[in-house]
């Protein structure tokens, strides 16, 4: 799937009910997280529920960085795999550059999420930037 289809599948639905069920199905078809990989250094700061975070680059040129997360909450997974397709598989400019603000706002998240779910959804847009910053 790419971003562009889950906007259009967003505008499908009618409610935000069913959006957010929407949200937690996506969550539920991430690969899993190695267990090894749960460790306190990828857990995301700033999220109300526990989230890990890890990046790898490849061997392209440019290198370009994939991402695997979990979280012990559906919602937050299904945040997590949102931001798997904006982010998984570019380049370190491209992530470094992305408009994710302009995303959120297509898919109505800047105005739907708690306050407290928005804070988590920027500390881990802003922990995959950092993780690309410190690849390049």
């Amino acid at each position: 799937m790419t971003i562009e289809t889950l906007i259009e599948n967003f505008e499908l639905l009618g409610d935000w009910e069913d959006r957010y069920a929407y949200v937690m199905e996506l969550g539920q078809t991430l690969d899993a997280m190695a267990e090894e990989d749960k460790t306190e250094e990828n857990r995301v700061k700033g999220c109300q529920a526990t989230v890990w975070l890890k990046s790898q680059t490849d061997d392209q040129t440019p290198p370009c960085l994939s991402f695997v997360a979990d979280s012990n909450s559906q919602i937050v997974k299904g945040l997590v795999y949102i931001l798997h397709l904006m982010f998984s598989g570019k380049s370190i400019s491209e992530i470094i550059a992305y408009d994710e603000k302009a995303i959120f706002s297509r898919l109505g998240l800047d105005r739907h999420l708690s306050p407290t779910r928005s804070t988590g959804l920027n500390a881990m847009v802003q922990q995959i930037k950092a993780q690309a910053r410190s690849a390049g």
